[in-house]
């Protein structure tokens, strides 16, 4: 993946779900663009382990945002799906995203590292 402003959607089964990577801008379009991708992916293959590497850059999204965000996901299919969302390069704003999710029904969490984010989706508690 490079990293120009292009969102790019990456999607790869793991034995335990799926594995999905972003990368392109930090922008709300793009985000609801990856979810709304998600989503599909998660109709089609039904995983219960959602793996999310978020490369995106630029401004984070605000607290504003992400509450609409998880707001158009209720309902979606998401609600039985443990997602782990990685932010390499630095969480800014995303934890607002896990305390959205929390509050709508979803089990989420928001990580720095990959390594640590399988772990817990693997072992975690529900």
């Amino acid at each position: 993946m490079t990293d120009d402003s292009t969102l790019r959607i990456q999607v790869s089964p793991l034995p335990h779900g799926l594995r999905v990577e972003v990368a392109g801008a930090s922008t709300f379009d793009n985000t609801v663009a990856y979810w709304r991708a998600i989503v599909s992916e998660v109709k089609l293959r039904q995983p219960r382990n959602l793996l999310l590497v978020d490369r995106t850059v630029g401004d984070a999204l605000s607290a504003h945002d992400w509450q609409a965000l998880v707001a158009q996901l209720r309902g979606t299919g998401l609600e039985g799906v443990r997602v782990a969302h990685v932010k390499p390069n630095g969480l800014e704003q995303l934890e607002y995203c896990e305390l959205y999710a929390l509050e709508a029904g979803f089990t989420a969490r928001v990580f720095y590292d990959e390594a640590q984010a399988d772990l817990w989706l693997r072992h975690g508690e529900r």
